[in-house]
């Protein structure tokens, strides 16, 4: 008798009464008005009024019975739609404007959505979970709201002309334009379509950074290196640098007058060339970049492999090969999918590389931008660039699925594991190294031009000579009357983006796992349509996102163009599928018995969530909190058309410097984001720590305690 009162009373009644105080006491809009919702209902704005009645109506409702869970869908839904229908269409309740939404109404909008979840619950969906029911439904709103529909609102214009009618012939032509599809590169001398040219380079950049990943995996977890923190930093580095500046360190290498170039020329006679502009200089500097997520996510994946399986084949005298290629390999299937997956994706999605190192070799993302910011200005044409590229996304995820199967890859359970992990094969070992070495050398050249080029006076025309010049223009610290002052150019920008990251991280990996868990660990009615949604904001380039955001977000109901807010909720849903591929990777070697185990003592989902299964997916958080914060910090292509002379972020400053010529000024930004990154991505290993299962040396060494194991998927 006492849960049945608990359920009923506590959460219906403390939805209502936040909701109500906020409806009282909070601003409802958030730009235009600052009285609350229940003053503007008074002053003629009466649906207002309703969300809160449905909110009161819920609250006098039961909490069991379908019948009842039917109802409180009914009034919560009912009070959503009369929330978001006078947002976007006023004119249907008698007024002429529309009011910006702020803390009142998300306050409603939040407490109408828990209780629409609960009514789902109490009819019987989701197995009758409350918990799985109001993580569902609230990420479910989350995406639609912020993803969905500003990707929607832009793709639309792909079926209108400029007057904004629709136009079907006009799609169709600019859909089978033959810059789009031809196929000229491979059958005669002329040049591939930009969705060729973006296809072969996804399928390569995938390719190359899942098996550059793996073997830098596989010699950090089964090597038998005693110490790999020097080996950690390193591959590390390129996924905390903006993805331009590593474009500028290889022009400045290899460019006509770069540095290899020129002694190439001078000592073995071999003629400059441009070489490095189209499809070779933008494949290695995506695979620059993507290659350390492929290794963060392999060595977790490494991690989280049974010992005992291994050993059980070697115990029937299987030789090291054998048990590589039949039992160790097999069990990374998942992150290898999933590694490609978002090596193909990012590649599509890459804008900074193909930017400074394209020349001629177009692809989809330059393609869209061009589009938009051009001198051309044709969204149509962008929204139909897009779509196609939507659809490249969709395919590689449904390829994965299929080659994944329904296989099982459990290898952690319930039981003891103390068992040790095998050496590599030696031909496999001397293979790792014979691709790891040379990367490393080409990381220490990039790396070594980032970091002098911001000490010299200008190192893309050779001069050499050492300065401070170019931090000072943009940290310079100063002693004033008013006390220490941040005289330096580059400083608000710095900081803007600290604070940014530092509040999207968190909440994209909270988002990100809970919704891995919800897919990995439940069944329930439009799965597929949830896992299609959350993964929507991968497949679609940044430039679309930053400039969806902009059309749908610069006014009413929701009109937070110009706040740091815009930047936070576009990152936050940006990164999220990274959280979500990471903590399925995870989920799928850990067996539901612990959870079921956990569940049948007693516990709620909740508590079996945050006791059993969060601690198991250490690597996986690490993973998402690294990534997150990491693209927060140099993310471009999407917050390009977000940023305001209030709200700048740091790699908009930085091309900004590179667009006026001071490359100095913009590698020396680049080193100090580097080294604060690089400062940062420890101190999120240290502080979430890692998941330890048996001993995990090898070849009967213990495990050295690793504080910069960034094995994290």
């Amino acid at each position: 008798m006492r849960r049945r009162s608990a359920d009923r009373g506590f959460p219906d009644i403390a939805a209502a009464v936040l909701a109500a105080v906020g409806f009282i006491a909070a601003p409802w809009a958030f730009v235009d008005e600052a009285r609350s919702g229940l003053a503007l209902a008074f002053d003629g704005r009466w649906p207002l009024a309703l969300p809160i009645l449905a909110l009161i109506a819920c609250a006098g409702l039961g909490a069991r019975g379908a019948a009842t869970g039917r109802a409180r869908v009914a009034v919560a839904g009912f009070g959503l739609l009369a929330l978001f229908g006078y947002g976007f269409y006023p004119s249907v309740f008698g007024s002429r404007t529309s009011l910006a939404m702020g803390l009142g109404a998300a306050l409603a909008a939040g407490a109408l959505i828990f209780q629409l979840a609960r009514g789902f619950a109490a009819a019987g969906a989701f197995k009758a979970d409350r918990w799985v029911a109001t993580t569902t439904v609230s990420i479910f709103g989350l995406v639609l709201l912020f993803v969905f529909f500003p990707v929607a609102k832009v793709l639309g214009s792909a079926f209108l002309d400029k007057a904004g009618a629709l136009d079907l012939g006009l799609a169709a032509n600019r859909l089978l334009a033959p810059d789009i599809w031809s196929l000229g590169c491979l059958t005669r001398d002329a040049s591939c379509g930009v969705v060729a040219n973006t296809v072969i380079l996804g399928l390569l950049a995938g390719a190359i950074s899942t098996f550059l990943g793996l073997a830098f995996a596989l010699l950090a977890q089964r090597g038998g290196m005693k110490n790999t923190k020097l080996f950690d930093a390193i591959s590390i580095l390129p996924i905390i640098t903006p993805p331009f500046v590593i474009a500028l360190a290889l022009v400045v290498l290899f460019g006509r007058t770069g540095i290899v170039t020129t002694f190439l020329d001078q000592w073995f006679n071999i003629p400059r060339s441009r070489w490095i502009y189209g499809l070779p200089g933008v494949l290695i500097a995506q695979v620059l970049s993507q290659t350390p997520l492929s290794y963060l996510m392999l060595r977790g994946a490494l991690q989280g492999i049974s010992p005992s399986l291994e050993e059980a084949a070697q115990t029937l005298r299987a030789k090291r090969w054998r048990t590589f290629r039949t039992v160790t390999f097999p069990l990374l299937r998942p992150a290898i999918a999933a590694s490609f997956l978002l090596g193909f994706v990012e590649s599509l999605a890459d804008f900074g590389n193909p930017l400074v190192l394209g020349g001629s070799f177009e692809v989809l993302s330059t393609k869209i931008f061009f589009a938009v910011a051009g001198a051309q200005h044709d969204p149509g044409r962008a929204a139909i660039l897009a779509l196609i590229l939507l659809a490249l996304t969709l395919s590689a995820f449904w390829a994965q699925m299929v080659w994944l199967g329904k296989s099982s890859y459990v290898t952690v359970t319930g039981k003891g594991d103390n068992g040790v992990p095998p050496p590599l094969p030696r031909g496999v070992r001397i293979a790792s190294l014979g691709v790891v070495v040379p990367w490393i050398v080409m990381t220490i050249a990039i790396y070594g031009i980032i970091i002098v080029g911001g000490f010299v006076t200008d190192i893309g025309r050779g001069v050499m000579e050492p300065t401070w010049r170019h931090i000072l223009t943009g940290f310079a610290i100063e002693w004033g009357p008013k006390g220490l002052f941040f005289s330096g150019s580059a400083w608000d920008s710095f900081f803007v983006t600290v604070m940014v990251s530092a509040v999207a991280a968190p909440i994209t990996a909270v988002i990100g796992i809970l919704t891995a868990y919800v897919l990995s660990r439940h069944d329930f009615v439009g799965k597929r349509t949830f896992e299609f949604v959350t993964m929507l904001a991968f497949a679609i380039p940044g430039t679309v996102i930053g400039v969806a955001y902009i059309v749908a977000f610069n006014i009413p109901p929701i009109e937070i163009t110009g706040t740091g807010l815009i930047l936070i909720i576009c990152f936050v849903f940006r990164n999220m599928p990274v959280g979500v591929r990471a903590g399925i990777a995870a989920l799928s070697q850990i067996d539901k018995s612990l959870d079921e185990a956990s569940t049948t003592l007693g516990a709620s989902t909740g508590h079996t969530v945050r006791r059993v299964t969060l601690p198991l997916l250490k690597p996986a958080i690490i993973a998402t909190l690294v990534f997150s914060f990491v693209h927060a910090m140099t993310a471009v292509s999407a917050i390009i058309f977000l940023v305001t002379a209030r709200y700048n972020m740091a790699t908009a400053y930085i091309v900004n410097r590179v667009e006026a010529g001071e490359y100095p000024l913009a590698i020396a930004y680049s080193s100090l984001l580097i080294i604060f990154m690089l400062v940062v991505v420890v101190g999120i290993q240290l502080m979430v720590g890692e998941r330890k299962i048996g001993r995990r040396g090898v070849g009967g060494v213990p495990a050295t305690p690793n504080p910069v194991n960034l094995g994290a998927r």
